[in-house]
């Protein structure tokens, strides 16, 4: 029986005497950490040097610095806004600082991308792993203390739980210690703002072996505002959006790149001309109402590791709603058209014909079709006969009064247990947790988190799986692409983490193991600005993530490379027409000197202007017509605010390039705004009255920027 207790340092003391003073604590990635029980486990560590304590995780979730002067300023009450009294994992800043006690070690499997760069405790104990094998290594390792941040209910049975977030690895790694005789416990930290997920999340009462439940510990849940846009994501995505089947599986991660490729297929929903009218001006050919770019009539199921809010607001919009099921007769009849989602003739005698309907019902025939909603909760079995809907037939499915009964029953009646989207594990905006927590029953019944080993593989089902993820689009973004189509996501080539594998090869693999499935990694063309600026479509690269021969479909602001089954001459010619054409002149000639080009190939006219300027032309009527937002799915940002990090964004950018520093310092002194206008903005950032004359020049050059912005209109 789960044993329920009030106090974190109770479960410390209840671990230490199960499994004794060396503590292997494996906790899930982003918001499934349950905080105060691993900083309880961290800080007795500190205080106990016969400790040893090893933490494996994954995504720790810091919030972010002040940062210094006006920065602070801007910064400090969005931070307590948006993160509450959200309480920070001890460890973080021992381990930046390098002060991590000796007994206790941190390896993390997936960082926060470019968080760790430079913090070698982190980079040294970093561990490389599919996600699909991080329960697996995590067993091998050792892990003794499983911990994780729960959502509860009280139930007429007592009380249930549910692994919300993260049912990710924790469902696997519950397994793996049942099946064997290792000595291991397992905590729950119940929240009482954890959305409850149903279906494979609920674990039921005595799953874990404590549970810790105390509204103290219920601190702000840890969310993640939503990024902005920038033009390059939104040409990007709407490249990557005209690739999505109608009728097909959708995968998209986190970031304004997933947020983009989101909005954009609700805008192909929404405002199918203007979307068409752009996908023709970025690819330069005409766009008929193909299958390529028509609204979703049949609608997308998401098959992801990670459930982004982007993909909530598709479910809103009605572009995530293709239903599957876990049957393989049924949704092979579905796919093929032999049935729909109704209770008919139809799906009757094609059920009796596929063995689903016996020709002889027994108790566990009939509990399956009634979970399916072929037959209705009021149907049992009655001696040798059945009763439907209160009248005796015969057990006999083939008897045609029988049939009728079934089919009287059933009339208005859908498929049940259909679901539009699994996922592993789920991040994103506060809202976004709100609108799960309000799920009714039917939303329940739509949404499944579960295992990774479902998500981010076949090897469960194979024949079920590849029959759900139809037409499957798995799309994910990378750092930099090699020539020949190799691709860099994770990590840089002196062996800096920058992120981790997470689950990119996984659904790299799968796309080339699926039928009709493909993989579609999306990569911005250039990095940095200035004299900094570089292509990420580069010659060769010293460290990569996804190998030349899975290349499949990669894409940048400027179009898509089709790689597939391509030679290398090919393929080279395909990633120079989608690169920034500042670098196309050197990545030909790469090529052409290395062997890989003929001599006389000239890149086609229609590739050579690919400009930010010529980008902003092509969107400009999306823009103008107020069809790209700075922040498609909201923001939490007040317009002040929005309007401050801008400016101040563009002011950080000048010190970057002195030449243009002094110019426009010397444009801001003698420009004249309007003071009053400005007094708002100024007073936010307690630059009012600058005391010192780098505020004073800061002050200057924010009330130019914000004037030429627009924002000291007077209104």
């Amino acid at each position: 029986m789960t044993e329920i207790l009030d106090s974190v340092a109770a479960c410390v003391d209840q671990a230490i005497a199960r499994v004794g003073t060396d503590l292997v604590l494996m906790a899930p990635l982003g918001l499934g950490k349950p905080v105060q029980l691993i900083n309880a486990f961290y800080q007795r560590a500190v205080t106990d040097p016969a400790i040893n304590l090893h933490i494996y995780t994954a995504l720790c979730l810091e919030t972010p610095p002040l940062g210094e002067g006006v920065q602070a300023s801007l910064a400090g009450p969005i931070k307590e806004r948006l993160f509450g009294d959200y309480e920070e994992l001890a460890f973080m800043q021992p381990m930046r600082a390098g002060t991590l006690p000796a007994n206790i070690q941190i390896s993390e499997l997936y960082f926060k991308a470019g968080s760790m760069k430079n913090v070698p405790g982190a980079q040294r104990n970093y561990i490389s792993s599919n996600y699909t094998h991080i329960a697996r290594d995590m067993f091998a390792a050792g892990a003794n203390v499983l911990v994780q941040l729960v959502a509860a209910r009280d139930t007429p049975e007592g009380l249930s739980v549910s692994l919300s977030s993260n049912p990710d690895t924790g469902i696997e790694l519950m397994q793996l210690y049942a099946d064997s005789d290792r000595t291991c416990i397992s905590i729950g930290q119940v929240h009482a703002d954890m959305p409850y997920m149903e279906n494979d999340a609920e674990i039921g009462v005595n799953a874990m072996d404590l549970l810790v439940r105390n509204p103290q510990y219920d601190k702000t849940l840890f969310a993640v505002p939503n990024a902005a846009v920038p033009m390059q994501d939104y040409a990007t995505a709407l490249h990557a959006s005209s690739l999505i089947a109608d009728g097909g599986t959708l995968q998209i991660g986190i970031g304004s790149l997933g947020d983009a490729v989101a909005y954009s297929c609700i805008l192909r929903q929404q405002h199918n001309s203007e979307y068409r009218a752009a996908i023709e001006a970025l690819t330069h050919q005409k766009v008929a109402l193909t299958d390529a770019c028509e609204p979703f009539e049949q609608g997308l199921y998401v098959s992801t590791e990670m459930f982004v809010n982007g993909m909530m607001h598709l479910i809103e919009q009605g572009v995530v709603k293709r239903r599957v099921y876990d049957n393989l007769a049924l949704q092979q009849g579905l796919n093929g058209g032999a049935i729909d989602h109704r209770i008919d003739a139809r799906l009757y005698d094609y059920a009796r014909d596929k063995g689903l309907i016996p020709a002889r019902l027994d108790e566990a025939a009939l509990a399956e079709l009634q979970y399916w909603g072929i037959l209705g909760e009021d149907t049992r079995l009655a001696g040798d006969g059945l009763v439907i809907a209160g009248r005796d037939q015969a057990n006999d499915m083939d008897d045609p009064g029988t049939r009728t009964a079934v089919l009287a029953a059933g009339e208005g009646r859908a498929l049940r247990h259909g679901r539009i989207l699994h996922g592993g594990f789920f991040l994103g905006p506060a809202d976004f947790y709100r609108k799960l927590r309000e799920l009714d029953a039917a939303g329940q019944e739509k949404i499944c988190m579960t295992g990774v080993s479902r998500t981010n593989q076949l090897l469960l089902d194979y024949h079920l799986y590849c029959a759900q993820r139809q037409k499957a689009r798995f799309v994910n973004t990378g750092m930099m692409v090699t020539l020949t189509g190799a691709v860099a996501s994770d990590a840089l080539e002196d062996g800096t983490v920058i992120s981790g594998v997470g689950g990119q090869y996984n659904f790299v693999a799968m796309a080339h193991d699926l039928p009709g499935a493909r993989s579609i990694l999306c990569i911005r063309s250039t990095r940095g600005s200035g004299k900094q600026l570089r292509s990420n479509v580069v010659p060769f690269y010293g460290h990569i993530t996804i190998p030349k021969h899975l290349r499949d479909v990669i894409v940048t602001e400027y179009g898509v490379a089709d790689l597939r089954g391509q030679s290398d001459s090919e393929i080279i010619k395909r990633l120079i027409n989608i690169a920034d054409s500042r670098f196309q002149t050197e990545l030909l000639e790469f090529a052409k000197n290395h062997g890989k080009l003929e001599r006389d190939y000239r890149i086609p006219f229609e590739a050579r202007n690919n400009t930010p300027e010529r980008l902003q032309q092509q969107l400009a009527p999306l823009y103008q017509a107020g069809l790209l937002p700075s922040y498609p799915f909201g923001t939490d940002l007040t317009e002040q605010e929005l309007a401050l990090a801008a400016s101040l964004k563009k002011i950080q950018a000048l010190s970057e390039e002195p030449g243009h520093f002094i110019a426009t310092a010397a444009r801001a002194l003698l420009h004249k705004g309007n003071e009053e206008a400005a007094r708002p903005f100024l007073e936010r950032l307690h630059l009012e009255h600058p005391d010192t004359t780098k505020d004073f020049l800061i002050q200057q050059l924010l009330m130019l920027e914000l004037d030429e912005q627009g924002s000291l209109k007077v209104r």
